[in-house]
């Protein structure tokens, strides 16, 4: 579990996040949310280090993120996979070897064992046979299963997710965001995905933190997102014609 209390960040005297508090479950596809320039892109960064809050605390299982020494926090990003937007694939490198990448770098099995690892990988995201393809061969949902093969390589605690499914039509959106769900729950990771996705949010929502003007505005499941009383979260999930239909059509029926 990842807990934040009060967490403030701001840039040249401008406050972006403004005493956050949110918690993170295991084994729970978390969603951050929120319109472009709410500050979810700065909540997560400060999440996974890349930025340092200027105050509050982001507690690991009960250790203390945002003072712990700088060694530390090497180790602990040891136990952190990342999906970026744009799968962030070397070209350069193999398939296979993209996965082996992180297994190079910071495991010291020996080189059969990190192999078949990278493999096990690949099967899991249903890309067995392509290790010895390039990224340029792969089409732009196969480069989101290759990223999540090398985000889990190391057999994380806790995933971060940025925008996964951007670029990618419905259907494969599906794909990968049940590719997540089921490697959250089997593994039972704590996994944080920073989306503006709707189809996420009600597919794999399992708990949801709706973030606006640098606020935590509403935090629960999917389940009970079409009942939440906060007229912003409104605004922000039903800006669609349709979905403002389904909404309609729902909140009618509760009335019946």
């Amino acid at each position: 579990m990842i807990s934040v209390q009060h967490l403030y960040k701001s840039f040249d005297g401008r406050t972006v996040l403004h005493d956050i508090n949110a918690q993170f479950d295991n084994g729970k596809v978390n969603l951050i949310i929120g319109q472009s320039g709410s500050g979810k892109t700065v909540f997560m960064n400060n999440l996974v280090g890349l930025l340092t809050p200027d105050s509050g605390t982001i507690m690991y299982d009960d250790r203390d993120f945002v003072h712990m020494s700088k060694r530390e926090k090497i180790l602990l990003r040891r136990e952190m996979g990342m999906i970026f937007q744009s799968a962030a694939l070397f070209d350069s490198m193999s398939v296979l070897d993209n996965v082996m990448f992180p297994l190079n770098m910071f495991s010291d099995k020996p080189y059969d064992d990190r192999r078949r690892r990278a493999e096990d990988c690949l099967a899991r995201v249903n890309l067995s046979g392509t290790g010895s393809k390039f990224p340029k061969e792969l089409s732009g949902g196969m480069q989101k299963r290759v990223a999540i093969a090398r985000a889990i390589a190391l057999e994380p605690r806790y995933l971060f997710c940025d925008e996964p499914n951007s670029g990618l039509d419905p259907k494969t959106s599906i794909v990968i965001d049940e590719l997540i769900q089921g490697i959250t729950h089997e593994d039972h990771i704590t996994t944080i995905v920073n989306t503006h996705d709707m189809n996420s949010v009600m597919g794999i929502g399992e708990n949801i933190i709706f973030i606006c003007e640098g606020r935590a505005e509403w935090q629960g499941p999917n389940t009970e997102i079409m009942d939440a009383d906060n007229q912003r979260l409104d605004d922000f999930i039903f800006a669609s014609d349709i979905l403002r239909q389904v909404k309609m059509a729902h909140d009618e029926a509760r009335r019946k």
